[in-house]
């Protein structure tokens, strides 16, 4: 058994800057440090290895599930809403059992602004969170009624990037 908050909130981080999986990952990272067990749920992810899914086979009490197909969706098809959906259904589970201390659920905010889900569903499950379950909400884009329910929102705004200014590819390591 992990240890237990007394009291879990919902936080968001969202914007057009960079870093908003990689907060969420830090604040993953230090949580396992103090024994807390970490579910990351990740929408429209699907099957591409970024490097915290190969790290977090090596590190205990993280488990990062992908849905989604590998490409950027620019139109979304009938699989996209159905990997979005079993996404979806796999944070109504982990709320449910309740076992995870920590659950983000990584781009839900472009899942629901794309209408891959529907906010009132993701509203729904986090209104039946256990009081000891802290809940991450990431994404470019996020609801208002999302925005409202929470009770840390951080925005992570764009003042300068070398995808922009440079024309600067990801890089490994670093952007993913």
């Amino acid at each position: 058994m992990s240890q237990r908050l007394t009291r879990g909130l919902i936080q968001v981080y969202y914007g057009t800057g960079k870093g908003k999986t990689t907060a969420a990952l830090g604040l993953a990272f230090r949580a396992t440090g103090h024994g807390f067990k970490v579910h990351m749920i990740q929408f429209m992810k699907g099957e591409v290895k970024y490097g915290e899914i190969k790290a977090a086979k090596n590190w205990p009490n993280l488990t990062i599930t992908q849905f989604g197909r590998p490409e950027i969706i620019a139109e979304p098809e009938k699989v996209d809403i159905e990997e979005a959906k079993k996404a979806l259904a796999l944070a109504k589970k982990t709320i449910e059992e309740g076992e995870y201390d920590i659950l983000i659920l990584d781009e839900v905010g472009v899942a629901i602004e794309m209408e891959l889900i529907n906010v009132k569903d993701v509203i729904e499950i986090l209104k039946a969170k256990p009081p000891h379950q802290e809940v991450i909400l990431t994404g470019r884009y996020m609801h208002p009624k999302l925005l409202e329910m929470a009770d840390l929102v951080t925005e992570m705004k764009m003042i300068k990037h070398p995808f922009v200014t440079q024309g600067l590819q990801a890089r490994k390591g670093i952007d993913f």
